[in-house]
């Protein structure tokens, strides 16, 4: 599985990705799962399969995974063959080992399990693989809204993440959301000469940078108005979970190599980075950036801004609001364009659903220890469109670690960790069988 180049952004692997989608629903076959199928959509295909043996009186589970990855070179600083798996240390080392082959072939292996023993799983479950999740998933929306009848499901669990340490697993119940916006200002009509024009002309990279100026308060909150008007306020609780899983001001620093903090000081370090929207710039351009010197008034100037969204934001009212302030604050000696690139919903989920405290129950019994209910600072658009559509609870049971090294050179996925998972996965099975329908 792990051999198999699977990635999903690059054309020149479109044969690998189907490789990966057969070599799936062959193994569930074998398995003895019931309608497997590589189904095609605009893009990838999804790989599906089910057990249905449980009967309609217990609940089903439809498990989301994906099975392609990111690029992987030797040149990129890996020690081996990205696509040779290496076992050293406990750990198997190749591309996709934790995101996410690794991981979604838990709940297949505990599914596994229950079919080679007892001959039956407790419950009713649903395989739903992707193709295109390391491409923003753009196909996999239609495809959910044309099968709702052959997913349908009482709960989805996603593997998709991970804890801190071992000793500390996590149920990740909210994921932030996302607005990506590309910001132009205009000019002259061409780059001038900054000696004949100079002084009288509004230099667009200046006009640009007094418009980003603008886009926070003295105190690090966005200035744009009506932004936090949607957000759902912190409640105790939350705030006490959250501190359950604490980010000082030394390890922050350890992590980002950064010299001091920023942001709201009413919220703390890890309040700020998982469970508050964002608006950061992520790209700058204008004029010459070239060696030597060249004396122009550039014509334009540009930004690429991002905003991490949390419930219940929407994102497209975020972009009319963020079109909407830049317009306004946009010096009349230039014009400027605000362009939506992308967008993806924020997802948050009640972790006192008994879907959820079921999940903890089993990371107790099946992982030896309690977890903590986290809130990701990352974006899975996917969860959203699961829990709008299906109308189901997701719940993200995270069994790999921050330090596995996904989407970086030497990505590797610890074999105890995979075993625990598979005993964790097996008991969160038997827990939802005794939930009501």
């Amino acid at each position: 599985m792990l051999r198999i180049p699977s990635l999903s952004g690059d054309p020149a692997h479109a044969g690998d990705i189907r490789r990966m989608a057969g070599w799936l629903a062959q193994h569930m076959q074998s398995l003895g799962l019931d309608k497997v199928a590589v189904m095609p959509t605009a893009g990838h295909p999804v790989v599906y399969g089910e057990w249905m043996g449980a009967g309609p009186d217990k609940p089903t589970v439809l498990v989301y995974g994906h099975y392609d990855v990111v690029p992987a070179l030797m040149e990129d600083g890996w020690n081996t063959d990205p696509f040779e798996p290496v076992v050293k240390d406990g750990k198997v080392y190749a591309r996709g080992a934790t995101d996410d082959k690794g991981q979604l072939f838990i709940h297949v292996k505990a599914l596994e399990s229950y079919l080679k023993t007892a001959g039956a799983a407790p419950v009713n479950v649903k395989l739903l693989l992707e193709g295109e999740e390391e491409v923003s998933s753009p196909n996999l929306k239609p495809f959910i809204v044309e099968h709702l009848d052959l997913l349908r499901a009482d709960v989805c669990v996603i593997s998709d993440s991970s804890m801190r340490v071992v000793e500390e697993p996590a149920i990740t119940h909210s994921l932030r959301g996302m607005t990506y916006i590309e910001v132009e200002v205009h000019g002259p009509t061409d780059d001038l000469h900054s000696g004949f024009w100079g002084g009288a002309t509004h230099n667009p990279a200046l006009a640009l940078v007094e418009i980003l100026g603008k886009l926070y308060n003295a105190d690090n909150t966005i200035a744009v108005p009506g932004f936090y008007d949607d957000v759902v306020p912190l409640t105790q609780a939350e705030r006490e979970m959250i501190a359950k899983n604490p980010l000082t001001e030394a390890q922050f620093k350890q992590a980002t190599g950064v010299p001091g903090l920023w942001g709201d000081d009413n919220y703390t370090i890890r309040e700020r980075v998982s469970a508050r929207p964002t608006l950061d710039i992520n790209g700058l351009w204008s004029g010459w950036s070239g060696p030597g010197p060249k004396t122009i008034i550039p014509a334009k100037a540009g930004a690429k801004i991002s905003s991490r969204l949390v419930g219940n934001q929407d994102p497209h009212k975020i972009f009319d609001l963020l079109k909407s302030y830049i317009e306004s604050i946009t010096p009349p000696t230039v014009t400027v364009e605000v362009r939506l690139l992308t967008t993806g919903k924020p997802a948050l989920i009640p972790f006192d659903l008994p879907e959820m405290q079921a999940a903890s129950r089993a990371y107790e019994k099946g992982w030896g220890a309690t977890p903590v209910f986290t809130r990701g600072g990352g974006s899975i658009p996917i969860v959203a469109d699961i829990y709008d559509l299906m109308q189901i609870p997701v719940v993200m049971m995270g069994y790999g670690l921050d330090s596995d090294g996904l989407h970086a050179p030497n990505e590797h996925y610890s074999l105890g960790m995979f075993q625990r998972g598979i005993e964790t996965a097996i008991v969160y099975l038997d827990e939802l069988a005794h939930l009501p329908r």
